[in-house]
């Protein structure tokens, strides 16, 4: 896999990995959004993929099951940043919408906020680098880097 590059405000970063909230953020009352299962297997051959999520609905191995990516169910936003710091965090993207994404926003290298069906946490908003309205606006940006670039400069 070819990672992505991305001039950011600390420099030049390279992005190999992808950890996503699951709950409100890929799905909406734990069904999986529509675009978002396009966008995620073209990203897959990028970025390996990661769905960090704490399953509110308990959907999540279902609606991901024949998806390129990994499933890691926590109990909390701890177990979430442990897990994009276990990745090697300065490689990672992560995208959210909830409080307990915040602890993966703080410890990743680009964290993205989602304000999708569900909304996003006040808090989530202070943590991220880039804040959108939607999911497949933020893995859109990831098909797209030359439009985080633009978002992220000086």
């Amino acid at each position: 896999m070819k990672p992505i590059q991305l001039d950011t405000p600390a420099g030049p970063a390279s992005f190999s990995d992808l950890a996503l909230d699951f709950t409100g953020t890929l799905s909406s009352d734990g069904a999986l959004l529509p675009g978002v299962e396009e966008r995620l297997r073209l990203l897959a051959g990028r970025l390996r993929i990661t769905v960090v999520t704490a399953d509110t609905f308990g959907t999540a191995r279902a609606a991901l099951r024949d998806l390129p990516v990994a499933v890691r169910r926590v109990r909390d936003g701890r177990e979430k940043a442990d897990a994009v710091s276990a990745l090697g965090p300065g490689g990672v993207v992560a995208i959210g919408n909830g409080r307990n994404d915040v602890g993966m926003m703080e410890v990743a290298g680009l964290s993205i906020a989602v304000i999708g069906p569900e909304g996003a946490a006040a808090r989530l908003l202070a943590a991220a680098d880039v804040v959108v309205r939607d999911i497949r606006d933020a893995l859109d940006l990831l098909v797209h880097p030359l439009r985080l670039k633009a978002t992220l400069r000086d």
